[in-house]
């Protein structure tokens, strides 16, 4: 099982930045498949960002199209750690933030299959 801690939430103004952070346990890093997700209250909880890991190639981010253009979903294999640049923020993207993975590639399940999670950290976006 993975061990999975997010920082970097908090309350921004609209048009504002954060950078969130998920660093995971683990000495097999770098086949991890990763993903942010979000949850406000009320709502389901929905994927925002993922990179998924195939035999031996990690992919380029996929994105919901609520954030593409506005958030950029990284890793870096050498400090466990992935992240989620988020710019342009608006009200509606407040939320609980959570950070999922998997060692290996996505089930058939897709991100909602990951099997590891955060605690979640909150981001605010209110003026």
């Amino acid at each position: 099982q993975v061990q999975l801690v997010e920082s970097g939430g908090g309350l921004v103004q609209p048009g504002g930045s954060l950078r969130l952070s998920c660093v995971a346990s683990g000495r097999t890093f770098k086949t991890y498949s990763m993903a942010w997700f979000r949850q406000a209250p009320g709502n389901e909880r929905e994927f925002v960002a993922g990179m998924r890991w195939t035999f031996g190639f990690t992919h380029p981010p996929e994105y919901t199209d609520s954030v593409k253009g506005r958030f950029t979903m990284s890793r870096d294999n050498s400090r466990n750690a992935a992240y989620l640049q988020m710019n342009s923020l608006q009200p509606e993207d407040t939320a609980v933030y959570y950070c999922a993975a998997r060692n290996g590639p996505l089930t058939a399940a897709g991100w909602r299959g990951l099997s590891d999670w955060g605690q979640g950290t909150q981001v605010t976006v209110s003026s």
